[in-house]
């Protein structure tokens, strides 16, 4: 019985170690989905897996990543969703600007989706003046 509460004991220790999973976007969000960011000065497409699972996928010319992102369910009083993301995999590989993403680079952006919901731009801050896009939906694919 000791020996059972030393290994119950031990397990409860490491609890804080362990990492939660992202929370799930709302199975209605406008994030879900497969998006394309082309990029014709770079010759280049990048292509991103928001999953409901609060997981990401991109592919970015030769490099393959993962991601756990977190964004709210509405979006701010301007009109932007706050995108959190952390790299949690990466194949080590050249994305499209050529550079080498390492594992745990986090990022803050900020989303404005087009009434469509077709087209996304992604923003330094809450403001539309530093941003890239449009990121377009692509239709017909798993996400």
């Amino acid at each position: 019985m000791r020996a059972l509460a030393g290994m119950l004991l031990s397990f409860v220790a490491l609890l804080p170690l362990v990492q939660a999973a992202p929370p799930a976007p709302k199975a209605s969000h406008p994030i879900l989905g497969i998006w394309r960011l082309a990029l014709p000065e770079l010759r280049c497409v990048e292509t991103y897996r928001f999953r409901g699972d609060g997981t990401t996928l991109v592919t970015s010319k030769e490099e393959i990543s993962e991601s756990e992102y977190r964004i709210p369910d509405a979006p701010s009083a301007k009109g932007f969703y706050k995108l959190e993301d952390r790299i949690v995999k990466d194949n080590g590989k050249k994305d499209c600007s050529g550079e080498i993403i390492k594992v745990g680079t986090q990022a803050t952006n900020f989303l404005r989706f087009h009434p469509s919901g077709a087209l996304f731009l992604m923003c330094s801050d809450e403001t539309m003046e530093a941003c890239i896009g449009p990121f377009e939906r692509v239709e017909g694919e798993e996400a």
